[in-house]
């Protein structure tokens, strides 16, 4: 294996064209983490945009009917399909160009996926106060307040990702992990105060309430996601300091973005699944429930 990484990066020979683990011309012992990688960066382009899309046009249409973590899907849907759409660019020019001013937008497109829990916090904290502490919520219910929020976290995430385009990805490192680690822990004890209070609403009853039934059983799916997708880097990140280059570089963080990637198509589709049919075609809903008209 030490003789691959010997090729020549500039090599111009008739047919060859630079694999794209070659970045870092060490990781050319360790090819199949980024096949995971790049797959799931495919796999969020031909999936993930799309539904991503679907859960934006979704949101617009219902308007003032959907619930008030609506604001804080929509945005991000939008980071999610935003950065599923720089899959090409950064593929071709990895393959081919090399070229710095594209590696500026990449890096700011990456910057943006960084802190995509940050908006995935909002969700889980209004969910969170919506059903521990709903006196509180039924006096700041006003969308307004969401649009301020959601104002000033854009704010974060463009200062986040711009310093991380302008100045490199080793000069958000501390940040980035501060960030994985705060939302990490804030998205756990959300949702297990949730799944908490609705277990004690139904203690000494049989049947749990329908509306509190799928209440828990969306929380419930959204902590597995959130263990699932942000569990390793906050486990594995912290030491990177410890382990070699070629592992780290070419194996743990690939492994780990790969992780946090696929949520870019994973959590549309769980807003996709707690739709009614009916939602995406009215030709599906049931004729029970379709309006009759009678003229008099």
């Amino acid at each position: 294996m030490e003789n691959i990484t010997g090729l020549d990066l500039n090599s111009t020979a008739p047919g060859w064209r630079r694999p794209l683990w070659y970045l870092f011309e060490a990781c050319a012992v360790a090819p199949h983490w980024f096949i995971l990688y790049f797959g799931v960066k495919v796999l969020n382009l031909v999936a993930g945009v799309p539904l991503n899309v679907l859960v934006m046009w979704q949101i617009l249409k219902k308007k003032s009917e959907g619930s008030t973590s609506d604001i804080f899907i929509f945005n991000l849907s939008v980071l999610d399909a935003y950065f599923g759409l720089m899959t090409p660019v950064d593929m071709v020019n990895r393959l081919y160009f090399s070229d710095d001013t594209i590696w500026y937008s990449v890096r700011f497109a990456y910057g943006l996926k960084d802190v995509t829990p940050l908006f995935l916090s909002c969700i889980c904290l209004d969910r969170y106060v919506a059903v521990v502490h709903p006196i509180l919520f039924t006096g700041i219910r006003d969308n307004r307040i969401r649009i301020g929020v959601s104002m000033v976290v854009w704010g974060l995430i463009l200062a986040y990702s711009l310093t991380k385009c302008f100045l490199g990805v080793l000069s958000v490192n501390e940040v980035f992990s501060g960030v994985i680690l705060a939302a990490f822990f804030l998205m756990v004890f959300c949702n297990l105060s949730i799944i908490w209070v609705l277990r004690k609403s139904v203690a000494g009853k049989e049947v749990m309430n329908p509306v509190k039934k799928r209440a828990f059983k969306m929380v419930s799916i959204v902590l597995a996601i959130i263990v699932v997708n942000y569990l390793p880097p906050v486990a594995l990140l912290p030491f990177a300091s410890t382990y070699s280059f070629v592992t780290f570089r070419c194996k743990i963080s690939l492994a780990v973005f790969s992780i946090m990637d696929l949520s870019c198509t994973i959590e549309p589709l769980l807003y996709i699944s707690k739709m009614e049919r009916s939602e995406f075609c009215p030709c599906l809903e049931s004729p029970s429930k379709k309006p009759v008209n009678v003229s008099v």
